[in-house]
């Protein structure tokens, strides 16, 4: 890390107080607003005091830079409390007609300097961001010109000679080029799928058709992943727009949609959309041609405004708290010689991007578009676009197999339910039959499987599963070895090839199970695969299993609440009880979402010491402004330390400052709509899993029978860092802990130190991995990422 001398091995706390003590940083929001914006400040500000910098607030984006004195405030650790649950920024954006002339960039200079502030954290979109890097470029230029006015002396230019910036990217239609999910992208599918679901419901009750309109005038991002996330009949996006002729097309779609006994249709509309030729396709346009031409009762809903509204969601909250404490990591190790960064995520990683690399692909993209390279334009947007983009178009219409493949796939839910199972299975379904395959669904689990509870399903008989919460074939916790016999019988009998297996950790185990029972018997020399699905996120092989999203943005909306009713009554402490077996992720994940004071959890083990300075640090909180705290506890943390010890403890040791109460949250951390994120991912690693045991099967077809005996044909499907992976079981069973159900390493254990510091401990960060530079160019976005 060049600049501060820090060795890359490390981050002592006391070489960090030391490079940070003479800094000043500032941080703004510009440009339009983003849910989870706050978050950022929030992280930023608490991670610069951390470091020993001085922090200033700008108030309305660059308005208050070029207007300066009240507009720029200096923070302290309470002024960003009880704001991660906000929507919006409270900082205030504005669009800023000065800053973009010199004189204006000559006023922002000034103020600057009067308040020492050489470190700028600009969070908003890339014309934000291109902003702030010419104010940058022309510092050096700025400060001569105050000097000749004699507004500044030369010691004081000399002294301030080189401003650092660092960049985040908010925006709701994650359209910076470069960044896998920018800041909002989240919170805006929330609020578009939960439009989506209430209007599927009445568009029911009377057989309409909906044109949905969402934002995005120069990208189709929102409108793509909901389209997808929804199974909309049609779509409509800028970068794609539909041949010639699409009219009839799409009528004829709908038409046989309804003939097939759908009763809605729905219709997703970008409102950037144009035909071949750049002219806009209107909502408007495309309802009165389903009118006129079908005679269907056929409304139009602009989502509007209501898309940057409305809470954060968990990701863009996490998200949100990752960069900016990776921001100030980052202007912390700027020198004059690094070019300016935008901080992003890759997989669950920091990674720094040089901004105008970014800049440059977002501006190539418009460029295909307006000279109408179609084609080019998917492809700049980076591969996830363009997957998202053909797995679309390949589950929203019915395409006749070329032909009947001989094979036959079987899907079943194995252990709880989880949201996100219904989309995994109807994609998987539709897939399977795409490829001709005979596609069966099992009901209750295992169990099912053994009883012989199997039936053939078609294309339309998944149709709307997508949204369903829970598991709509059954679910049983029953592991095969208890059913053995029966279940071989079955796998003959309904001549079963392969096994596609939807479930948390007993899936893993029980296909384990499956395949050490090879040795007895031919029947189990099949395909197999497990797509990891529970809120418990313990199933190795994966870094993220399915319904982890949903289940970590319920218990972290019901944390609002509690928190809600705390600052309500004064002097309150909650103790919030968690689900997640010994798995602390779910806690984890919601205690950095909701700003928790502690989270117990069995990965990181806790003494009568450590409970004792959680216990003094909340007596010492309660002596300020902030008069509520709250812990959060996983389920089977520690055998002794119970729910209701830390609530003695804590009540007892507490009387006379503040007051404890419980709360268990249970099942509902199980139930719910799957989020955007779930849907997607379920859907994604439906396609995934049964293209691969498509290859899989062709591979071990023998003299007309499948045999398949390899470690490597019996995998758990996985997201790990960016790319998708097939893990064989076996391989798997070497680093799993099976007494406590959890792989032996987790990655999210890292995310631990950032709770820690934004609950204001005073902790270590020699644990901290600082984000790498890399390049964005045409070639790093052409690479495989899985999603």
């Amino acid at each position: 890390m060049a600049g501060t001398g820090l060795g890359s091995a490390g981050l002592d706390l006391e070489k960090l107080r030391m490079a940070g003590a003479g800094l000043a940083l500032a941080v703004l929001t510009s440009g339009g607003d983003a849910q989870g914006m706050n978050a950022a400040v929030r992280a930023v500000t608490r991670m610069g005091i951390y470091i020993g910098a001085k922090v200033f607030l700008i108030y309305e984006g660059y308005e208050g830079l070029v207007e300066g004195e009240e507009n720029i405030k200096q923070a302290n650790w309470l002024s960003v409390s009880n704001i991660i649950q906000l929507g919006g920024t409270i900082i205030g954006s504005a669009r800023c007609k000065a800053f973009t002339t010199r004189e204006g960039r000559l006023k922002a200079a000034y103020n600057l300097v009067q308040h020492g502030i050489t470190n700028l954290c600009v969070i908003g979109g890339d014309g934000s961001l291109t902003g702030a890097n010419i104010f940058r470029t022309e510092w050096g230029g700025l400060l001569e010109e105050l000097v000749k006015e004699e507004k500044i002396t030369e010691e004081v230019s000399k002294k301030y000679s080189h401003l650092n910036i660092v960049g985040l990217v908010g925006s709701i239609d994650n359209d910076f080029c470069g960044t896998d999910m920018t800041i909002g992208t989240d919170s805006a599918l929330h609020r578009i799928m939960e439009v989506i679901d209430a209007i599927t419901t009445t568009a029911q009750s009377h057989q309409r058709t909906f044109v949905l309109e969402v934002m995005g005038r120069h990208c189709g991002y929102l409108a793509l992943v909901s389209a997808l996330a929804s199974g909309a009949d049609w779509l409509f996006i800028p970068e794609s727009p539909p041949e010639d002729g699409w009219e009839d097309f799409m009528c004829e779609r709908l038409g046989e949609a309804r003939s097939r006994g759908s009763r809605l249709n729905i219709i997703i509309i970008a409102e950037g959309a144009i035909d071949r030729n750049g002219k806009p396709i209107t909502s408007n346009y495309v309802k009165d041609l389903v009118v006129k031409r079908l005679g269907f009762d056929t409304r139009v809903t602009v989502l509007g405004h209501v898309q940057r509204g409305g809470t954060p969601s968990a990701f863009d909250r996490v998200l949100s708290s990752k960069m900016g404490m990776e921001a100030v990591m980052a202007l912390l190790e700027a020198t004059p010689d690094t070019p300016a960064c935008v901080v992003s995520l890759s997989g669950n990683q920091s990674v720094r991007l040089p901004l105008m690399e970014c800049v440059q692909v977002t501006k190539d993209v418009q460029k295909a578009m307006d000279e109408k390279r179609f084609d080019e334009a998917i492809q700049l947007r980076g591969r996830s676009f363009e997957n998202n983009w053909n797995i679309y178009k390949l589950l929203a219409h019915q395409k006749p197999a070329q032909d009947k493949s001989n094979f036959s796939i079987a899907i079943l839910n194995v252990g709880a339910p989880a949201a996100g199972m219904n989309a995994a299975v109807r994609s998987a379904v539709r897939i399977g039959i795409c490829q001709g395959h005979t596609m069966y669904v099992v009901n209750d689990g295992f169990e099912g499987l053994s009883k012989g509870q199997i039936r053939e399903v078609g294309w339309h008989d998944v149709a709307g599963w997508l949204g369903r919460g829970g598991s709509m074939l059954g679910t049983k916790r029953t592991l095969p070895k208890t059913c053995m016999e029966k279940i071989v019988e079955n796998v003959r009998k309904f001549n079963i090839q392969a096994l596609l297996v939807v479930g948390g950790f007993e899936a893993y185990e029980g296909v384990l199970q499956l395949v050490e029972a090879r040795g007895q018997y031919d029947e189990l020399c099949i395909i197999m695969c497990v797509i990891p699905a529970t809120i418990s996120n313990n199933v190795p092989g994966t870094d993220f299993s399915l319904g982890s999203d949903t289940a970590v943005n319920a218990a972290m909306e019901s944390c609002d609440r509690i928190k809600q009713s705390a600052s309500g009554t004064k002097r309150r402490v909650f103790i919030v009880e968690t689900m997640g077996g010994y798995c602390g992720y779910l806690s984890t994940v919601t205690g950095i979402a909701v700003g928790a004071d502690a989270a117990y959890v069995y990965e990181d083990p806790f003494t009568i010491h450590d409970l004792k300075a959680n216990v003094e640090h909340l007596t010492d909180k309660m002596k300020t402004d902030i008069q509520r705290g709250l812990v959060l506890r996983n389920e089977k943390c520690h055998d002794h330390y119970t729910t209701e010890f830390l609530y003695n403890l804590y009540s007892s040791e507490g009387k006379g400052i503040f007051d404890c109460r419980i709360n268990v949250l249970g099942h509902l951390q199980q139930g719910g709509a799957p989020t955007p994120f779930d849907r997607n991912y379920g859907t994604k690693l439906g396609v995934k899993a049964v293209l691969w045991m498509s290859e899989k099967l062709k591979e071990t077809y023998r003299k007309g029978r499948v045999f398949a005996n390899s470690a490597d044909s019996a995998c758990v499907i996985g997201l790990r860092r960016k790319t998708v992976s097939f893990s064989p079981v076996t391989e798997l069973k070497k680093v799993t802990d099976f007494e406590h159900r959890l792989p032996k390493e987790q990655w999210w254990l890292n995310l631990r130190l950032m709770l820690k510091m934004l609950a204001h401990y005073q902790i270590s960060l020699t644990e901290y991995v600082s984000g790498k530079m890399e390049h964005v160019t045409r070639r790093t976005l052409s690479i495989e990422k899985g999603f």
